[in-house]
């Protein structure tokens, strides 16, 4: 019989909200972080593109079991725009196939195109993402020089803000569902204003409802990493912060233990629909439950904190 190799290094238990550099792919940092942290397990949350920077939520231990709620969280993103130019990958890392010349615009020319892309809208995903085509990543195929055809896809641009017009680049701020291409975005936008356009800048500002004030960048985890890893571990925000706009229950430990051991508890006065956040009665998180039709709490993913 063949033994399975344990994984090595610590259990760490978390979220950290990195502040990726640019020049680097989402699992070079996740690699490099794990690595600081000393972590068994870790995984991010949606992947960014090398040359973009900003919020890339990773999971550590337990709060791996929750990916899913920011993989499916609205993202909110603060783009510049190259007005006038066209490239291969849509944004400045592309060869340049089309240039324009771009007409003066006032805001309000800005504004007209805008609302065109407020709501839900139809998207074709770029060659360059990380959708598969017949088990092939899109942007591998792209590097060989095949383009396939893809569906459009519905997704939801919830605002998109003008910042500001300086000579040709174009500022923006969007707030958007799981599943939207800026690049894709940018360049539609470029098209109806008439001189193209592709992503000169793009930073992810937030996902759900952290915000950027909460990231930590590569040279800060370097410098904890030197005084010892409890330092590092002082950043990771608690599991359950990735579903704290979740409703709550609290169980009292006798009814906690049956859910623990799998099964459905009636709560006294809890919600009577949806997923629930559920503590003990120290508030220590144990997991999502929820409301079944009769009204008991049912588990759904618990935690072994």
């Amino acid at each position: 019989m063949i033994s399975k190799r344990k994984k090595s290094g610590r259990d760490v238990n978390g979220v950290l909200l990195l502040d990726k550099p640019a020049g680097l792919t989402s699992n070079d940092v996740l690699q490099m972080v794990k690595r600081l942290f000393d972590a068994r397990k870790a995984g991010h949350t949606g992947s960014l593109d090398k040359p973009a920077t900003g919020m890339l939520p990773i999971c550590f231990g337990e709060a791996t079991k929750f990916t899913s709620y920011l993989l499916n969280a609205d993202k909110y993103y603060s783009t510049r725009c190259q007005l006038g130019a066209e490239t291969t990958t849509g944004d400045a890392e592309g060869e340049i196939t089309v240039t324009q010349n771009v007409p003066v615009f006032s805001e309000k020319d800005i504004a007209s195109v805008l609302t065109r892309f407020h709501g839900v809208i139809q998207q074709i995903p770029p060659m360059h993402s990380s959708l598969k085509h017949k088990g092939q990543r899109l942007y591998k195929l792209a590097y060989k020089g095949i383009e396939v055809e893809r569906k459009p896809r519905p997704v939801t641009i919830h605002s998109i803000k003008f910042v500001g017009l300086v000579e040709d680049h174009l500022d923006l701020e969007v707030h958007c569902s799981k599943g939207t291409y800026i690049r894709t975005l940018v360049e539609d936008i470029g098209k109806d204003l008439g001189c193209g356009a592709h992503i000169w800048q793009l930073i992810r500002t937030g996902v759900s409802d952290f915000s950027r004030n909460q990231m930590v960048s590569m040279d800060k985890l370097a410098e904890l990493s030197i005084k010892g890893q409890n330092f590092l571990d002082e950043v990771l925000l608690p599991v359950d912060s990735i579903i704290k706009a979740m409703p709550e229950v609290t169980l009292v430990d006798s009814v906690s233990h049956y859910l623990e051991n799998g099964q459905a508890v009636i709560v006294p006065h809890a919600p009577t629909a949806g997923m629930l956040r559920i503590y003990n009665e120290n508030h220590d998180f144990i997991g999502v439950g929820e409301v079944l039709d009769d009204g008991r709490i049912a588990p759904r993913r618990l935690v072994n904190l």
